[in-house]
């Protein structure tokens, strides 16, 4: 058995986490590959830092394209072999004339869960614009949903399986920037970064606006290091490159921004 109470000593997300550990047990008793629901990206963070320091059970994630956000996990024990391809995921194309009455990623997250499937049993959804949207789920919803899903707010549509192939992302524009500050304070980096007043990232922080690596912090004296990912609402993503201190001692941070 884990040692579930040291794992689930600085958990946040408990519920989900207790799951997986279920899960990997069951894939360390029955030498099966088990696989997980869709995990939010808070979560999925959590959990790979959790099980990193085991050796028991391997793990890997996938969401059905490179940047998914939404993504399952297939827990084998770590003598198995185990890839990317093992973790079962399938897309969905939800077509219907949205010119006159535009649907919102929250629409079609509604019209699905209205069918009566839960969110966990799906991933990301790509919103594309009047022509309606895709979305990844586990396989076991397919005909289900080509069945039960025609319609999202008041537009009649046609849900079918597509390829993973066949999805239509659209490659985050990334912006590389340089910065030097006195510290490597949350707010003095973020407020660089997203190119915005220092009082202002303030603010974003307080209000519980501010992800670091998925976690919520709100102390803008929170202190980064390289690697860390920042995420604000509707602000996109900043990620955290290399530091270097310059012969003033101040931090030279290499950023790169997702837009």
């Amino acid at each position: 058995m884990l040692p579930r109470e040291e794992l689930l000593k600085t958990v946040e997300n408990r519920d989900s986490a207790v799951r997986v550990i279920d899960q990997a047990e069951q894939a360390i008793k029955t030498w099966e590959i088990v696989l997980t629901d869709f995990l939010a990206p808070p979560e999925l963070a959590e959990i790979q830092q959790m099980f990193s320091q085991l050796t028991e059970v391997q793990m890997i994630a996938w969401g059905g394209y490179q940047q998914a956000e939404r993504q399952r996990l297939a827990i084998a024990r770590s003598e198995l072999p185990l890839d990317q391809s093992q973790v079962e995921v399938a897309a969905l194309e939800i077509a219907g004339n949205f010119l006159f009455d535009t649907a919102t990623h929250r629409d079609f997250l509604g019209a699905m869960l209205g069918t009566g499937i839960v969110r966990e049993k799906t991933g990301d959804i790509i919103v594309l614009g009047e022509r309606g949207a895709q979305v990844v789920v586990v396989p076991a919803l397919v005909e289900f949903l080509e069945m039960n899903l025609n319609q999202v707010r008041s537009v009649p549509v046609k849900t079918q399986k597509i390829d993973l192939s066949e999805l239509k992302i659209r490659e985050p524009k990334k912006k590389e920037l340089t910065t030097v500050e006195a510290s490597l304070r949350l707010d003095a980096i973020a407020s660089a970064g997203f190119g915005t007043s220092r009082s202002k990232m303030v603010e974003f922080i307080n209000s519980g606006d501010v992800r670091v690596n998925w976690k919520d912090v709100t102390q803008s004296s929170y202190q980064l290091k390289q690697g860390d990912l920042i995420a604000i609402r509707s602000k996109g993503r900043l990620e955290v490159g290399e530091i270097n201190v310059t012969k003033k001692d101040r931090y030279r941070v290499q950023l790169t921004r997702y837009i």
